[in-house]
């Protein structure tokens, strides 16, 4: 579960979230009925647990909603993608501000709709949008320049 924690905060704090997602786990092990994986069970604990860090810590304050999204710089070439590591790409994800990649990681890799991030975060669902937006551009840059300086 350290892996996800440190997705969502970065090294230093998922330290402290990973003890306190597991005194819930086992606080709440009782209410686990059966039904899907354990691990699943497990994985929204620490996903929710990290997501109170991030909103104990007001890295979402500076979040706003904006009507038009601004379009990225155009997509990755996939040439670009194949000389690059998943690994890498998750090490450029984590670089983003935690905002964004909090709002990236629960869109793009956890599968939630704009409107649960939303919810989840307490931004509206255009905030959503636009944060992943963001995190989408700024990530592309990034990946650019790992594999100009890779060549």
């Amino acid at each position: 579960m350290y892996p996800v924690c440190v997705r969502y905060l970065g090294r230093e704090d998922a330290k402290d979230v990973l003890q306190e997602g597991f005194l819930t786990v086992f606080e709440k092990i009782g209410t686990y009925k059966g039904e899907g994986s354990f691990e699943g069970w497990m994985r929204k604990i620490f996903v929710n647990a990290s997501l109170m860090q991030i909103r104990r810590s007001d890295a979402l304050r500076h979040a706003e909603d904006i009507d038009e999204t601004p379009e990225s710089g155009g997509s990755l070439d996939y040439g670009v993608l194949e000389q690059i590591s998943s690994r890498e790409i998750m090490d450029q994800v984590a670089t983003l501000p935690q905002g964004l990649r909090s709002v990236f990681n629960l869109f793009v890799l956890d599968g939630y709709s704009h409107a649960e991030v939303g919810a989840m975060l307490g931004i509206t669902e255009q905030s959503s949008r636009s944060q992943v937006s963001r995190a989408r551009s700024l990530l592309q840059e990034k990946i650019k320049k790992l594999y100009e300086r890779k060549k």
